[in-house]
């Protein structure tokens, strides 16, 4: 099937994250590539097909973390009123961890910390252009600003990808209200995936995330932290965590298998996934699946290097295969 990259979604062609949207030629069904190989294959001129095997040089990016303002930069850029971060998350740091660990890039997901003031992860996306890509906030304030303001940030300040928090809903509102299918619908229109966070539970917000999916096809979406599903024990879980595999039947979403001391019940190395990354590789296929760290949080849990070294020990355990590690990494 013939591919075609959105390069709106990108920063650049040498951004090590980015989001390979492939369009849907004549018979043909969607399909969302993340490889980073077939990316920077797809961009370059020579138009050479792309090597997608093991033997390939494989380039490790986190989907998932999180920066914000240190104490002393917090004049230029201050924290949101009541949401002045207890850990240390400034960009020098995450780049000493990056460097541990031999990570070579991330997606910078905007934090609560800053709310809808992105002036921070900018700045830190214009010193790292080809480190980093940024995902941000989306405000689904009620006189729809959130929608011009997605606009510049994705047009003005490179950011690839918009997440949406259903918590920032003003009180009784759905994301699937009138400004959150318009900022869904224009995020697809951008190329921008969109990001879902159900901390309180994936069953909360399951019909909202399938109606957006279901009306507005050519919208990618991420859900993070495997939608917050732990390895179900009630019938509540086990109805989240099938709920899960549902959207797999969606070839626009992705799944963010990130922050896993969020999502186990056990201790570092979290080996209680295995279970549920195999049945989630079976349901959406690697490539549809992403490591993410949630740092700085993942640093007090198991330090940022132990994080990633965890998600090895997961796939053996589940027995996948390297090359379906390297997808997921």
């Amino acid at each position: 099937m013939a591919v075609r990259v959105c390069p709106s979604i990108l920063i650049n062609p040498a951004t090590p994250f980015a989001f390979a949207v492939a369009s849907q030629s004549l018979g043909s069904s969607p399909e969302i590539l993340s490889n980073f190989q077939a990316l920077r294959a797809k961009m370059s001129s020579d138009g050479e097909a792309f090597n997608n095997s093991p033997s390939s040089t494989t380039k490790v990016i986190d989907s998932h973390l999180h920066v914000w303002a240190s104490p002393h930069e917090a004049d230029k850029y201050p924290y949101f009123p009541g949401q002045e971060p207890t850990l240390t998350g400034h960009a020098d740091f995450l780049l000493q961890c990056l460097e541990e660990a031999d990570v070579d890039g991330a997606l910078i997901v905007q934090p609560i910390n800053h709310k809808f003031d992105h002036s921070y992860v900018t700045s830190v996306l214009k010193r790292y252009p080809s480190k980093f890509s940024g995902c941000c906030l989306a405000n689904p304030a009620e006189d729809g600003s959130g929608i011009k303001q997605l606009e510049d940030l994705v047009s003005k300040d490179g950011y690839c990808a918009v997440r949406f928090n259903p918590y920032l809903w003003p009180s009784g509102e759905k994301m699937t209200n009138e400004i959150g299918k318009a900022m869904f619908s224009k995020a697809g229109e951008l190329g921008v995936p969109v990001g879902f966070m159900c901390m309180k539970g994936l069953n909360l917000h399951f019909a909202e995330i399938e109606e957006l999916c279901t009306e507005y096809h050519s919208t990618t979406v991420l859900i993070d932290h495997l939608g917050f599903c732990k390895p179900p024990i009630t019938d509540e879980e086990s109805l989240a965590f099938s709920n899960l595999l549902k959207l797999s039947r969606f070839p626009q979403v992705y799944l963010k298998f990130s922050a896993l001391f969020r999502v186990s019940r056990e201790a570092y190395p979290y080996k209680d996934l295995s279970s549920s990354l195999s049945q989630v590789v079976s349901s959406f296929g690697a490539n549809r699946i992403m490591w993410g760290s949630d740092f700085p949080y993942v640093v007090p849990e198991c330090g940022y290097k132990a994080g990633r070294e965890a998600v090895s020990l997961i796939a053996e355990q589940a027995s996948l295969s390297s090359s379906e590690l390297d997808c997921i990494m």
